[in-house]
């Protein structure tokens, strides 16, 4: 185990390296210039031109990439165009409230997901496993847009029992009851999502293996029905599932982007879109650089999962 994961760390780097260069060029290649949002619009073209050389942006694109890349190995992201603050700083305080949003929304998520897939396997072709099927497209196929803008006004506009945005209420010192109120909208609008696709991999994966020789011995054996699916069958189809929850963390990300915007949320999603409004390059790459991580994280932690999760599995 060991060798395979010293083997796919050192294969990250040359990726990450790969990802960096995409970035920085999609990046600096797209409309706008930083100096633009930030300078006097009274000022002159010298004071203009003497702005982008401090920030080193008249140069060629290849030599700001290596200056940005030489000053990341020296442990310096850069300092915010729109802020002035260290990017790393600015980082550091958005990355615990996205890794909060992020974690209790993929736990309720596959806490709904993965009983009502088994259940909806087991009573295959039933009204009940319809019902399900039909509940899962309706939870994928609806924008977090959308759903948060509806959840916001149903609770918050009309009912008026749950806070509209924020981490905590003005004024208050934010205890847990507070946060668990302002939590409650977004999580909700990312779980749904969650729940939705993971049910419908859930039933595929267990339908799979229900039918399996050993299930029906199992059952000749006398073993109670919960045992067989549960303990037997449900280990069997975690492969797969192991798969999608893999895939689900970067893909939380990219709806933390949107419901973070949507709930005036503070964490890395709301920083993205406002780093991309005001063409902040050094946060954007800082955030393009960490996004990389955590996918490239979260597959070899996957690949990790499937050995304990199946004994034939070994990695040399």
């Amino acid at each position: 185990m060991v060798p395979y994961i010293v083997r796919r760390l050192l294969i990250a780097i040359p990726v990450l390296f790969g990802v960096t260069i995409v970035n920085f060029l999609i990046i600096t290649m797209a409309p706008g210039n930083p100096v633009d949002m930030y300078i006097d619009p009274n000022s002159t073209p010298e004071q203009i031109e003497l702005r982008k050389e401090q920030l080193g942006l008249n140069d060629p694109i290849w030599v700001q990439y290596f200056r940005w890349l030489t000053n990341m190995f020296q442990g310096n992201l850069g300092y915010s165009y729109s802020t002035y603050e260290p990017v790393h700083e600015i980082i550091f305080e958005r990355i615990g409230p996205t890794f909060q949003l992020m974690g209790i929304a993929l736990l309720v998520g596959l806490a709904i997901a993965i009983p009502i897939g088994i259940i909806s396997a087991v009573k295959q072709y039933s009204k009940l496993d319809y019902f399900v099927t039909g509940t899962s497209f309706l939870g994928i196929s609806t924008p977090h847009f959308f759903l948060g803008l509806g959840v916001i006004y149903i609770f918050a506009v009309e009912w008026q029992i749950l806070p509209a945005g924020g981490m905590s209420t003005l004024g208050s010192e934010g205890d847990f009851i507070d946060r668990l109120k302002h939590l409650i909208l977004p999580v909700f609008v990312l779980a749904i999502g969650i729940a939705g696709k993971n049910v419908r991999y859930v039933r595929a994966s267990l339908l799979e293996v229900l039918g399996q020789d050993y299930l029906r011995t199992a059952r000749a054996k006398g073993l109670r029905e919960f045992v067989v699916t549960n303990k037997h069958a449900l280990r069997n189809a975690l492969i797969p599932i192991i798969t999608i929850i893999g895939l689900e963390i970067p893909l939380l990300l990219a709806g933390a982007v949107i419901t973070e915007q949507v709930f005036q949320w503070p964490g890395m999603g709301q920083l993205t879109i406002q780093s991309i409004m005001s063409r902040d390059y050094p946060t954007l790459m800082a955030l393009n650089l960490l996004t990389a991580f955590i996918v490239l994280a979260a597959n070899l932690l996957t690949d990790i999962f499937y050995s304990f999760a199946d004994p034939r599995i070994k990695y040399k």
